[in-house]
């Protein structure tokens, strides 16, 4: 379930990142440790996240039934200040961007018919929504077993 989608203004943000390109069939293990690792190194610089955790997919490759069997994208979190490079942590930015943004609320199970309804209503708009997207994972399993009470935001930037 998805709430009312809506345009939205985001301002630039300083982040600390770690490039991935997964499988599919890895994401659920190796997911978690690098989150643990990115926030690790951010706080071996004496710093704490400035917000969630979140996933910049620079690219999804679909399979033949159009299901992700692959990712590219950054593991990202928000922080005061520039961080500096230490292992596979990378200083970047979130750049302010025009985009689409709702919230998904439930189990990340459900996070791909999440999207293909987000994507209809973007369509549905007439909007030209640029080739990257971003997943903010506002509440998952660290805040309980309940599902239901998982929140992912998810922000597709726009063209034009």
């Amino acid at each position: 379930m998805i709430e009312t989608p809506q345009i939205i203004t985001t301002a630039a943000q300083n982040t600390a990142i770690i490039h991935l390109k997964l499988a599919m069939s890895e994401m659920m293990e190796q997911f978690g440790p690098a989150v643990g690792e990115l926030l690790a190194a951010v706080a071996a610089q004496g710093q704490q996240p400035a917000g969630p955790v979140f996933a910049h997919h620079l690219s999804i490759e679909p399979d033949c039934d159009d299901v992700p069997s692959s990712f590219d994208f950054e593991l990202s979190v928000p922080v005061l200040k520039a961080v500096v490079a230490s292992g596979r942590m990378k200083p970047s930015t979130m750049p302010a961007i025009r985009a689409a943004k709702t919230i998904y609320h439930g189990a990340y199970e459900g996070l791909p018919a999440a999207w293909g309804e987000f994507m209809a209503w973007i369509k549905a708009q007439k909007l030209e929504p640029a080739m990257d997207l971003y997943e903010i994972y506002v509440t998952g399993p660290e805040s309980g077993g309940d599902a239901s009470a998982w929140r992912t935001e998810f922000v597709r930037p726009l063209l034009g």
